[in-house]
């Protein structure tokens, strides 16, 4: 017998690891076609306290919603998700032991966490005697594999993508067959172990109405995405209001559905394509696709970019300690429409909209001067998709520490993207409620409006916090003095 150890891949259809161990346990007879059906491959999730403390409740409850339906569909073939609580360098080597299973497989994380987690788990299996495997699951082309001419891992994303999409790209791995998968019923080592709530996890129900979780839930987001969207995506994907986006970043956070999928379905989107401008708007899309495995690659071979600075300056950035301004922030009343809109949304959705993300980050680190840390905290603890590579790098860019970032001196304006992205003011209107009556020519204009005036639209909504020219040339100026220009 084999386990087969889930993490980030809650899905049965193009999992290489899974696929992988089927195979296997096709090619030795090992099924659970056997006299006492204890052969085949035994599919397990582990929930880990090191992992979970660095959890938010959006996130937990995707989670579990997912782990739901992964259950399901082991259960719909005759065969079942064994649940272990605990570390998994104890959990695994004693459920290996307790079915007699001579290999363990399971897909590759990127983060330090994850590889600290996973030597942990071979040194234990090691000491059993148990082999083990582990696969690229979550990538088309695992970190190294795409170069500089010097052999260096990219910084640049540009020429990391120019080679990305060259590179050939792995067809979606099969679904096991039933008789490859293990009868957990003829085991009676394992116990039928019910999915924890999120109070037995220890976090509270997330305020956020948290999207569904599920295989078919992702297909059906991609194929509605695939069938219109997608070709309007390049051109319309900054528009917050227009709803331009395919959804599916928690589900491949998750791993719900896989990224040959995904690819697949975007190639055969690509080709079905009847103008040139759908089809480079397809191509916009799978650029999104390669960014993902541009950040995994930067935080696999700097790990410490969790919580450093990317980019080296001469002296440290001055970040500005200022809990009001960061609470105002996470609570959407900055007094800046725009930005009060994607915090209100993050809260009400677990999700923000991409370049409202932008918005928002350049607000807290060069209106507000926080420290980027702040805002990553706040978003793993709130958003259903945070992913550790994507968000750092977002983080990052927004802040002018990061790989292939924002030049410093070129700070957002958040009134003049909030009328170029939100012309008509109706994102800003579905999430900030006290500006639903105003012009949107007014919205756009409140924080240069005299008070008596913006009491007059909308009296219930804040003031602006900040001055958005005076602190963008102290923004340029803590930058200048941390890369020693004073």
């Amino acid at each position: 017998m084999q386990l087969f150890w889930h993490r980030r891949d809650l899905r049965t259809a193009d999992n290489l690891g899974l696929a992988a161990a089927a195979e296997a346990a096709a090619d030795s007879g090992d099924g659970d076609g056997s006299a006492d059906g204890a052969g085949g491959v035994l599919p397990v999730f582990c929930f880990d306290d090191a992992v979970l403390e660095h959890a938010g409740p959006p996130r937990v409850a995707f989670m579990l919603d997912a782990l739901a339906d992964l259950r399901e569909r082991y259960r719909a073939v005759g065969s079942d998700l064994v649940v272990r609580f605990g570390d998994p360098s104890a959990v695994l080597p004693d459920l290996a032991a307790a079915v007699d299973a001579d290999r363990v497989v399971w897909n590759h994380d990127y983060s330090g966490l994850a590889e600290e987690r996973d030597e942990a788990v071979r040194a234990a299996l090691d000491d059993d005697g148990v082999t083990h495997e582990q696969f690229h699951d979550a990538v088309h082309h695992r970190p190294g594999d795409i170069r500089t001419n010097a052999g260096d891992p990219y910084s640049v994303y540009t020429y990391f993508w120019k080679k990305w999409q060259d590179r050939e790209k792995d067809d979606p791995a099969p679904e096991p067959d039933a008789g490859d998968l293990a009868d957990v019923d003829a085991l009676d080592a394992v116990d039928e172990t019910a999915l924890p709530t999120l109070a037995d996890l220890g976090f509270e129900t997330p305020e956020a109405d948290v999207p569904e979780a599920g295989t078919e839930r992702a297909r059906a987001l991609l194929a509605a995405f695939c069938d219109g969207d997608i070709y309007r995506y390049a051109e319309r994907r900054d528009y917050p209001a227009d709803g331009t986006t395919s959804r599916l970043a928690p589900h491949l956070k998750f791993g719900t559905i896989g990224v040959r999928e995904v690819y697949d379905a975007a190639q055969a989107a690509k080709a079905d394509a009847e103008t040139d401008e759908e089809h480079e708007s397809v191509e916009e899309f799978v650029g999104q696709l390669a960014w993902r495995e541009f950040y995994a690659q930067v935080l696999y071979f700097n790990q410490d970019v969790v919580s450093q600075n990317f980019k080296d300056y001469e002296q440290p950035i001055e970040w500005r300690d200022d809990p009001e301004a960061l609470q105002a922030w996470k609570d959407g009343e900055t007094g800046y429409p725009i930005v009060d809109a994607g915090m209100r949304q993050l809260r009400e959705e677990a999700y923000v909209h991409n370049r409202v993300r932008m918005i928002v980050a350049a607000f807290l680190t060069k209106d507000l001067l926080v420290d980027w840390r702040a805002g990553y905290d706040w978003y793993r603890e709130k958003l259903a998709d945070h992913d550790t590579a994507n968000d750092n790098g977002g983080w990052q860019w927004a802040a002018s520490t990061g790989t292939d970032a924002q030049p410093y001196f070129r700070v957002f304006n958040p009134t003049t993207q909030g009328e170029r992205y939100d012309p008509d003011a109706e994102y800003i209107k579905e999430h900030v409620p006290e500006l639903r009556d105003v012009p949107a020519d007014v919205v756009h204009e409140w924080p240069d409006l005299s008070l008596s005036e913006r009491r007059k639209h909308a009296p219930e909504y804040p003031d602006p916090i900040v001055d958005h020219s005076e602190r963008r040339e102290e923004a340029i100026g803590m930058f200048e003095r941390a890369r020693g220009d004073e």
